[in-house]
């Protein structure tokens, strides 16, 4: 009886407590909610005249990808030089080819094991837009999760420029190789 009781009462003094989140149950307006007390019916305010913004501010084609028009950008919207690429070589190595491969063919040992559906390979996206790829990286496309909490934007760019070339060398034809790099190719037989 008396152990029956011992776990009887803290359950009754838990229903007894009061609700221990109260930021998240106050009475507020959210955003884009109506609202009577204002002339345009919205809760949301414009900022006061001379404040000034907190946090980046990126172009909105950097940030999300899209353009004007809501579509995907066509090229990249950052400068690519070799510290980018190599940026994105590193960042593409750690986060992105454990599934597409080194080589962004979809060939990996990840790969290999999964059954329901295995990554694509990179190379098939050549006509897609920078934007896309982008967008992919971001917010995710079929079994691929969102990888925006872990690469920031210029990591996600980075990605985007070291896959172009990417495919660029798995898919070039032997007139697009320089004439030095086309010279060592053809002595090495390849």
């Amino acid at each position: 009886m008396t152990r029956r009781l011992a776990l009887f009462l803290p359950l009754l003094a838990l229903t007894a407590c009061p609700r221990l989140d109260p930021m998240q149950r106050q009475q507020k307006y959210k955003a884009y909610q109506s609202s009577e007390y204002y002339a345009n019916g919205l809760a949301m305010r414009h900022p006061p005249a001379g404040t000034v913004p907190y946090g980046p501010r990126l172009d909105p084609a950097v940030a999300t990808g899209r353009g004007p028009d809501g579509r995907p950008v066509q090229l990249l919207p950052v400068a690519v030089d070799a510290k980018l690429l190599a940026r994105g070589r590193q960042r593409f190595d750690v986060s992105c080819a454990v599934c597409h491969g080194v080589l962004g063919d979809g060939e990996s040992q990840v790969a290999m094991n999964m059954s329901l559906r295995r990554p694509p390979s990179l190379h098939l996206y050549r006509d897609r837009p920078d934007g896309y790829i982008y967008q992919v990286i971001t917010e995710g496309f079929g079994l691929m999760p969102s990888y925006a909490a872990e690469l920031p934007v210029q990591d996600r760019w980075a990605i985007v420029a070291y896959v172009r070339a990417l495919q660029l060398s798995q898919n070039a034809s032997l007139d697009q190789v320089p004439p030095d790099a086309r010279e060592q190719l053809q002595k090495e037989g390849r």
